[in-house]
């Protein structure tokens, strides 16, 4: 085969591959939503006293069931168990946001904060895919921005567990908003440039920086235009 050729047929080959992955993260991506909308109903009407009574001690055991989970997932990445896997593990998302749903709907405007809340994440997503999709910027030191930013926001999160501040935690709501907006156009770019090749994987890392948007959003609009009334 003509050298030339060879290339094109090459760089043919791996845009295909690229845009198979893309389409079919898409595709989990938008199947995820079913059980996480079925698991926050579930979630909605159950009682989580348990969390109440010991806090630290519940949200230690979601963190293990939760990266346990991410764990098995990425075992399975190249395998049909992972996308079961992976619709088990929203769900049990769309389970952990009943005590914020329920705590949003005892607001007299909170179903309407919560499509706006979701509403406004769609929109960020599409915003953040649409230019990871079409830019030719180098996003490497987004990339080493945001592993540093992580650990930031892992120690916040857990220094927030035992402070309990109000004012700390709206200000921690918006950092992981942008955060998570950040990492969704840097997490589409990585496999629009051919860096992630597991669809299962890309679909949960987008997933998770979704799910952290809404909820973070969701916290943001009930604290500034949440009505008690």
């Amino acid at each position: 085969m003509h050298p030339n050729l060879q290339t094109a047929y090459q760089s043919t080959t791996m845009a295909d591959v690229r845009h198979k992955v893309l389409r079919n993260t898409y595709g989990l991506l938008g199947l995820s939503m079913i059980p996480t909308v079925m698991g926050a109903l579930v979630g909605t009407n159950m009682s989580f006293a348990f969390l109440a009574a010991s806090p630290i001690v519940g949200m230690l055991a979601i963190m293990a069931v939760f990266y346990g989970l991410v764990f098995a997932i990425e075992k399975n990445r190249y395998s049909s168990a992972g996308v079961f896997l992976m619709l088990g593990f929203t769900f049990l998302m769309g389970v952990l946001l009943g005590p914020l749903l329920q705590f949003a709907l005892k607001f007299s405007n909170g179903g309407q904060l919560i499509m706006a809340a979701g509403a406004a994440t769609s929109v960020v997503f599409f915003v953040m895919a649409g230019i990871a999709t079409t830019t030719k910027r180098d996003m490497t030191g987004l990339g080493n921005f945001l592993s540093v930013g992580a650990i930031v926001l892992i120690v916040a999160i857990i220094a927030n567990i035992f402070l309990q501040l109000p004012a700390f935690q709206l200000m921690l709501s918006a950092a992981i908003a942008l955060f998570s907006s950040l990492m969704i156009l840097w997490q589409v770019k990585v496999v629009v440039d051919g860096g992630e090749t597991s669809y299962i994987s890309a679909a949960l890392s987008i997933y998770i920086s979704i799910y952290n948007l809404f909820t973070s959003l969701l916290q943001l609009l009930l604290a500034f235009g949440g009505n008690r009334d």
